[in-house]
């Protein structure tokens, strides 16, 4: 797949990345409340917490990446977490998720850190997908999240 190109989101692109992110929700079986309003807030503004890559083949919106700088204090280490990548259907098995990942890939290995991401453990396509990479699963860590009453209870003096 040649004709593809990756470049770096712009606010003219929150609909696409609105679109290709509900694809990923949908994929995923996830709830999707995500406004546009909220991608040029988070991830387009003067101060994003998320940035965002887009993949074209020609023109058409081919896929997503989404992710941040996170740190490892205990390594003083730099790195980029992936919080999403989609690549559409018929877009893929042409070398469009890896070169978005190698994309990122070179982001973190100018900083000397790494890359890091997470994936549901239904997803045996991608998983082998980043099996295939050199992907390793960091099995001694468990993700625990606090949301709804239980954070208010919690943020409450």
């Amino acid at each position: 797949m040649s004709d593809f190109f990756i470049q770096s989101a712009t606010p003219a692109d929150a609909p696409v990345i609105l679109a290709l992110l509900g694809e990923l929700a949908a994929y995923e079986q996830q709830p999707f409340t995500l406004s546009e309003a909220a991608i040029v807030r988070d991830m387009l503004g003067d101060k994003p917490v998320c940035r965002c890559d887009l993949a074209f083949f020609d023109t058409a919106p081919a896929g997503i990446v989404s992710w941040y700088w996170a740190n490892k204090s205990f390594g003083a280490a730099r790195g980029v977490y992936v919080e999403d990548l989609f690549v559409r259907p018929e877009f893929r098995g042409g070398g469009l998720g890896r070169a978005l990942l190698a994309h990122l890939a070179a982001v973190a290995a100018r900083e000397g850190g790494y890359m890091e991401w997470r994936v549901l453990d239904w997803n045996a396509s991608s998983i082998e997908f980043y099996k295939s990479l050199g992907g390793k699963p960091q099995e001694a860590w468990v993700t625990y999240r606090l949301q709804g009453d239980a954070l208010k209870k919690l943020a409450s003096p």
